[in-house]
């Protein structure tokens, strides 16, 4: 019988892998005889090491694979002998069996046969080892040469290449599966369960934090146990953050475009095996061993008070689309895992990556919910964040709030009970969904960054928008009992320029990428302060600094859960990259040098103070949105908004061009109580933000707002100190610094 790729091949070409010798295609060698293999289980899928029937141990492996003709686990040595042993039990399209003897450290892949009939989306290859979607641990790295693409990848007709199947054996070329032993309870560890609207969440990137941070042992540097380290961790705490967001850690690959122009992807954003930590961050061993120290990281920072948020990408895989390499999904069975166009041959892709995992079908559905399960119950973590989370919420087409993820996630025992963060959006046709998913979620607010990043920069045409993102954005979220935590509020991520680069370029710079200084977003609502790039002009140096300190005060005092990007508090720069994706260098790591100069070492201060302040305040970190209305007969209103000329605002002075906005927060009308039932009563407080280049009046209000006000912050003066600052009589006129932030505590 001929194959499909011998049926569709152009006439007079060869198929891959015919007329050739056996050795430039990487042969397999002589196997031993197959082990024995008993039926084993269906449930629960991946590879489980357990005993058996009289008593033998080994490991039972469980493969969803609709639509296959065979499945065969394959074993390796420590040399790469491969192993085949037939998995011959089929139930409700799991193929399984036990293997008596297969220890823990065992190496493994799948090669699953059925047709090859692209036309249909049918993309079975038996010659491409397949990674286990459950596999627990990954050993090896996954390079992309020609042998690792189900088709042929140089085929001479490009505009068919994706329908010839390359028969070359991909097993010498891809990471190996690993089997795992789960015996840890956790009953040693304490979740810090921190509330939402107490909450302070610091992002960062595991390689990139510890790289070069001088306290951490340099064989640590760059891996969960560097991040586990009390030199790693003591900067967390002493910056008073509850919770670190990870940069992609579950098992990702390189994108060959990146690998051509010898660079890899930093940030993660490729994923392949959610259920196995990226094995290039582990210290300690790859077999395994990185199971063990990311639950020891989990450990160390639960015992230190903070929470693990993960940021997980379900949205697609790092196989892309039709011309993609063939490493786990896209063998087992590319229709039923992948999104497909009206042409099976070509993948839907929402994601701007070349595919979308299909979410309504129940295979994928239940990878995704028992992988998030998985990090939780077996892993430790305590949240995650959804990368592209419309594409996860869209039904057949359409993003839907009632779509089969979202409801799933909502009565899930276990899910239900973390803190889910969503990126609202995809590329996709109505694919912006800021404001729209349901209780239980929360959202990073692009709104909030767009908006405090313009008013910075003196570009809003009024204060209404500031108005809204400062109180806690409920034009977004006061609906279907959302609270103002539903918004994670940030100034800065990840993808994007740094702090200190908002500051200091009008432009992306982006040219060490090897893209020509395409990559990345031209909308960077960012003022280089006059001067493009560094320079040695300690005036504009000064500005620059001023504006960082007013950016983070802002984050800080606004209602909602703020957002820090690691680095940003000590003055990280890019040098003006704001796509720093496959930056794994100087560019993308933590410059810890920085906290040896007094510039940055302020900033640093300042941000661990205004993170205690709030801490302090719950008048800060509200768990209901404002009424606005006053609750006594003195009329003092829970929120007021106030002129430069000490009055209330009117609805014309919202519409009036302004760079300056006084917001008075009162601590006498904090709904809710405490935990022993007593009222919640804090101190009030008025913060003036003024973005304006020259000093500006501003007049205190008086009764019944306050008597007098005392300063406890002032963006304008570089040492910020903790001692009580100058008291000012209400209705007295104070001068506000050119752009400046003052937040004054009412007497």
């Amino acid at each position: 019988m001929t194959s499909a790729a011998e049926q569709r091949a152009p006439a007079g070409e060869p198929v891959a892998g015919s007329g050739q010798p056996a050795a430039a295609h990487g042969a397999r060698r002589a196997v031993p005889p197959v082990p024995v293999v008993w039926p084993g289980a269906p449930t629960p899928l991946g590879a489980r090491f357990r005993v058996g029937p009289d008593g033998a141990a080994g490991t039972n492996f469980a493969l969803w694979a609709a639509g296959a003709e065979a499945v065969r686990v394959c074993l390796f040595d420590e040399g790469g002998r491969e192993t085949p042993v037939p998995l011959t039990e089929l139930t409700h399209e799991i193929w399984h069996g036990f293997v008596p003897g297969v220890m823990p450290g065992q190496r493994y892949g799948y090669r699953v046969e059925g047709r090859w009939d692209p036309w249909t989306g049918a993309r079975w290859n038996p010659a491409k080892l397949l990674l286990d979607p459950y596999a627990r641990a990954v050993d090896g790295e996954f390079g992309l040469p020609p042998e690792v693409y189900g088709h042929v990848r140089d085929w001479p007709d490009q505009s068919v290449a994706d329908t010839v199947r390359d028969e070359r054996d991909s097993a010498p070329y891809v990471p190996k599966g690993v089997v795992v032993h789960d015996d840890d309870d956790w009953s040693d560890d304490r979740r810090p369960k921190t509330p939402w609207a107490d909450s302070v969440i610091y992002e960062l990137h595991v390689r990139g934090f510890t790289r070069l941070h001088p306290g951490v042992p340099e064989e640590l540097r760059g891996t969960y146990a560097g991040l586990a380290h009390p030199a790693a961790v003591e900067h967390l705490v002493k910056l008073g953050v509850t919770a670190v967001e990870l940069l992609p850690v579950h098992q990702f690959a390189h994108e060959d475009h990146l690998l051509r122009r010898g660079l890899r992807n930093y940030w993660g954003y490729n994923s392949i095996g959610y259920f196995a930590p990226h094995a290039a961050y582990a210290a300690t061993g790859t077999t395994g061993q990185q199971v063990g120290e990311f639950k020891r990281m989990v450990r160390a920072l639960h015992a230190a008070g903070i929470e693990v948020i993960l940021d997980v990408v379900y949205n697609h895989t790092a196989e892309a689309g039709e011309l993609g390499p063939t490493l786990s999904l896209k063998g087992i069975d590319n229709r039923g895992y992948y999104r497909l166009q009206g042409d099976a041959r070509r993948y839907a892709d929402y994601t701007g990556c070349g595919n979308t995992l299909h979410v309504v079908q129940p295979q994928v559905l239940r990878l995704i919910t028992d992988s998030l399960r998985y990090w939780v119950t077996e892993m430790g973590v305590d949240g995650f964040r959804f990368d592209l989370a419309a594409a996860l919420a869209r039904s057949m087409h359409d993003v839907d709030m009632l779509s089969p993820f979202l409801a799933v996630i909502a009565q899930d025992p276990v899910l239900r009970r973390v803190k889910l963060i969503a990126e609202p959006w995809d590329i996709g046709s109505g694919g912006y969904q800021v404001g729209a998913f349901p209780p239980l979620w929360t959202e990073w607010n692009d709104r909030y960054r767009d908006t405090v990043r313009d008013f910075w920069r003196h570009a809003l045409p009024d204060v209404r928008e500031m108005g809204y993102r400062l109180s806690g954005s409920s034009d977004l979220y006061a609906w279907g009992g959302r609270r103002p935590y539903a918004s994670v509020n940030f100034v800065t991520a990840h993808d994007g320029f740094t702090l200190r680069d908002l500051v200091s370029y009008d432009t992306k710079h982006n040219e060490a990428n090897g893209e020509n200084n395409r990559d990345g977003t031209h909308d960077n609502r960012s003022w280089n302060c006059g001067t493009e790039g560094e320079t040695d002009d300690e005036r504009v140096r000064a500005l620059r600094r001023r504006q960082l300190r007013n950016l983070l005060t802002t984050l800080l005092l606004s209602t909602g859960v703020p957002m820090l990007v690691a680095g940003d508090e000590l003055g990280r720069t890019q040098r003006g990259n704001n796509n720093a994706y496959c930056q794994d260098n100087e560019i993308g790591w933590l410059d810890w040098s920085l906290l040896e100069q007094p510039g940055w070492r302020a900033l640093y201060d300042l941000t661990a103070r205004l993170i205690a302040l709030r801490h302090r305040h719950p008048v800060l970190r509200r768990r209901a949105f404002f009424s606005g209305r006053s609750q006594t007969a003195d009329g003092l209103r829970d929120l007021a908004w106030f002129t430069s000329r000490g009055a209330e605002m009117t609805e014309g002075d919202w519409y009036a061009p302004a760079a300056t906005l006084g917001m008075y927060l009162s601590g006498r009308d904090i709904p809710g109580r405490d935990e022993r039932g007593a009222p919640v009563v804090d101190d009030s407080f008025l913060a003036v933000l003024h973005a304006g280049d020259r000093s500006t009046g501003f007049v205190l209000p008086g009764a019944p707002w306050a008597e007098r006000y005392e300063v406890v912050v002032d963006t304008s003066v570089e040492e910020q100190t903790a001692a009580p600052g100058t008291v000012h009589p209400a209705g007295a006129e104070i001068t506000v610094p050119a752009r400046s932030v003052l937040l004054l505590r009412v007497a």
